[in-house]
């Protein structure tokens, strides 16, 4: 049909997220070594135009809330050329044992990206 599938946006906003905590000096790969791990208990997308075959795209995220274990994100998924906003999104992770039970976010995690309300950057 010429347009991305609707699963391939998750995997675009999972990559933003983790650019995001990149630019911030913060590596997953660091952040697992401590035996945390971040677990999506719920992400919602609201799909408004298709990204087409080789089209450029433009993905902006924030950090938009952190609890004790949850941290918060927003997305906005648009053409890099219109400007048009083809998703936006949000997502909640909870900080995981090996064991999946809730632990506390790490602090070196919880305090290296700004929370910026809603509006992803």
């Amino acid at each position: 049909m010429g347009v991305a599938h609707h699963s391939v946006y998750l995997v675009w906003f999972e990559i933003g997220r983790t650019e995001l905590y990149r630019v911030c000096d913060l590596s997953y790969r660091d952040l697992e070594a401590t035996g945390a791990k971040l677990a999506v208990i719920d992400v919602s997308v609201r799909y408004r135009r298709p990204a087409r075959y080789d089209d450029e795209l433009r993905l902006a995220v924030a950090q938009t809330g952190c609890t004790r274990v949850r941290l918060s994100h927003a997305y906005e998924l648009r053409h890099a050329t219109s400007g048009v906003i083809l998703a936006t999104a949000t997502s909640t992770l909870a900080c995981v044992d090996d064991a999946g039970r809730p632990q506390a976010i790490p602090e070196a995690v919880a305090n290296a990206v700004p929370v910026n309300g809603d509006r992803p950057r």
